[in-house]
């Protein structure tokens, strides 16, 4: 399996044939499902975890038509900052979605911005959005090697 394939797999986005090495022996008990000795990553599991007891999380949704438009609703309505990629959408779908997401960003008293075509950040009323830019940067700094 080529290395490609092997982080596509890793990532959830084909399915793995090579099963075997994900199976552990160790963990399989009498009596015990099959699908209980799966084991996967345990620092994907301790972030996620982490970041949901934190409340840090950040989803992101790449719409395929208007219909997905209840996902990010459900997801804002959590209170979970939303990134929406439009850039795979027709124009007159691209422009509702905009609508419904402004629409429940007034309704919930979060805050909506482009971040680039056709992209667009969903902030719940609590979420703090800070910007790139340093203030007060020195002129001097890093990148000026005069």
């Amino acid at each position: 399996m080529g290395s490609v394939r092997k982080a596509s797999a890793w990532l959830g986005l084909v399915d793995d044939n090579d099963d075997e090495r994900y199976y552990d022996d160790d963990n399989y008990a009498e009596g015990q499902e099959p699908g209980d000795a799966w084991v996967t990553d345990p620092r994907v599991k301790v972030a996620s975890e982490t970041a949901e007891e934190k409340g840090r999380r950040i989803g992101t949704v790449t719409p395929d038509s208007f219909r997905d438009a209840r996902g990010i609703g459900e997801l804002f309505r959590d209170g979970v900052p939303v990134i929406i990629n439009l850039t795979a959408m027709e124009a007159s779908d691209a422009k509702r979605v905009v609508d419904f997401a402004a629409g429940l960003t007034f309704g919930l008293r979060g805050t909506i911005e482009r971040v680039a075509t056709r992209v667009f950040l969903l902030t719940p009323a609590h979420t703090e959005i800070v910007s790139g830019e340093a203030a007060g940067r020195p002129a001097d700094g890093f990148f000026n090697q005069s």
